[in-house]
């Protein structure tokens, strides 16, 4: 492929030019690209469920593409006696979804490849005259047709909608290369595409091998001793049971009204939920430590363990990397002496769904310091703790280089985009 970087869009005799930033030897003195309205190169599909023949009912999911509407929301959405106004989509049809969200800006469009069904009338169904056509469900996957939706949209459009007519929608300028050259693309997106899903199930089958492991090295409910032990403490006996105030020091965050100068001005790292995702540590940037309203804030040393006990995230459970202060939706257990803060982590991660129905079916679920504190848990002495939380902790790192990898592969994929396509701006 040349890397020889050409001005995208350039103006020739007061016309645009499209031509790519990167494109295959064999197409590199290959002609520049056109602009042809969606209406040329495709047919919109206006075919109705008469006698509601078909009774599948598909969706348009901005993360997952046409799927199964049954599958997607776990139960059917459209009822028998409702479908004959519904469009047939055939397989290899493509469908744009108007609702917008934050990772669909203007709605997706995605191609369907699981096979024919129907889809409700406020999706726009069109299909391609060409079969070799991959080509667009790439495109559509960048954003490069997003800002004649927007020009085109009407004002008055719902804030969760956009709201554009059949007609314009079906005038919306794709670029067009030779037949070959756009196959060329997407056969190469494809291959990043699968390499992208070899990857994302290969983390599947670790994330589900360190949720087997651990049902295993700890005790199930009832029983006093885990499944799987290390051969050294084979004969160590039960394990004891123990409240997470046993733990260590149980800490409420606070918000006091000099957090912010406090906190982002140079005093120790604050950590909210917002900071908890699903890796295991938050590497909040370390700054110079200062002891000024430790006891306003109540410090929290590094190697803690933070779980969240208000709000929509509640059972979420970290690590933090540097010594931090957090706010009243976060319990932390500070570990004692005889506890490990990686084993305090493991046991709260596995239990964390129990311990998050404590807070009930409230309006805003809230599992108290005392409630939290209360929680009993069956725990090794600090050796086997230490053995324990050393092997999911290899694991963990593991999970994490291998998730590494897969946003690697995202990004390249997103960098490559935007070099084969060419930019539609001013088309």
């Amino acid at each position: 492929m040349s890397n020889t970087t050409i001005t995208t869009a350039t103006m020739e005799d007061g016309k645009p030019v499209l031509v790519p930033k990167l494109r295959f030897p064999e197409f590199r003195d290959a002609p520049e690209w056109k602009h042809i309205p969606l209406y040329l190169l495709a047919i919109r599909a206006k075919q109705k469920n008469r006698d509601e023949k078909i009774d599948r009912v598909l969706t348009n999911s901005a993360e997952f593409g046409v799927v199964d509407q049954r599958d997607f929301f776990d139960k059917d959405i459209a009822t028998q006696g409702k479908l004959e106004g519904y469009f047939v989509v055939e397989l290899g049809s493509y469908v744009y979804n108007p609702r917008i969200s934050s990772t669909a800006p203007v709605g997706p469009i995605s191609k369907n490849k699981i096979g024919t069904g129907v889809m409700s009338p406020l999706y726009t169904v069109f299909k391609f005259k060409d079969e070799r056509n991959d080509f667009y469900e790439h495109f559509f996957k960048t954003t490069g047709w997003h800002t004649y939706m927007r020009q085109a949209s009407s004002t008055g459009a719902r804030h969760d909608r956009m709201a554009i007519s059949s007609d314009d929608f079906m005038a919306m300028p794709l670029p067009v290369s030779s037949a070959d050259e756009q196959q060329k693309i997407a056969e190469c997106l494809s291959s990043v595409d699968e390499l992208m899903t070899a990857q994302a199930r290969k983390l599947d089958v670790l994330k589900s091998h360190k949720k087997g492991l651990m049902q295993q090295l700890f005790p199930r409910e009832g029983e006093t001793q885990p499944r799987l032990r290390f051969p050294e403490f084979q004969n160590a006996g039960e394990w004891v049971n123990q409240s997470i105030g046993d733990f260590g020091r149980v800490v409420t965050g606070s918000t006091p009204s000099t957090a912010q100068a406090l906190f982002y001005g140079g005093g120790i790292s604050f950590v909210s939920p917002a900071d908890i995702s699903d890796m295991r540590f938050v590497e909040q940037t370390k700054t110079t430590l200062t002891t000024e309203g430790f006891a306003e804030t109540r410090h929290i040393r590094a190697g803690s363990v933070l779980f969240v006990s208000i709000g929509s995230t509640i059972g979420k459970v970290a690590q933090n990397v540097y010594d931090c202060a957090t706010n009243q939706q976060i319990n932390a257990v500070i570990p004692s002496s005889k506890h490990s803060g990686g084993f305090v982590y493991f046991a709260l991660s596995l239990a964390s769904e129990r311990i998050a129905m404590l807070a009930g079916r409230q309006a805003v679920p809230i599992i108290n310091k005392s409630l939290f504190s209360s929680v009993r848990i069956f725990v090794p002495k600090l050796p086997e703790q230490q053995h324990i939380a050393s092997c999911l902790g290899s694991l963990d790192a593991f999970i994490t280089a291998e998730t590494k990898k897969l946003e690697a592969i995202k990004t390249h994929k997103r960098a490559l985009m935007q070099q084969l396509f060419p930019s539609m701006e001013g088309v």
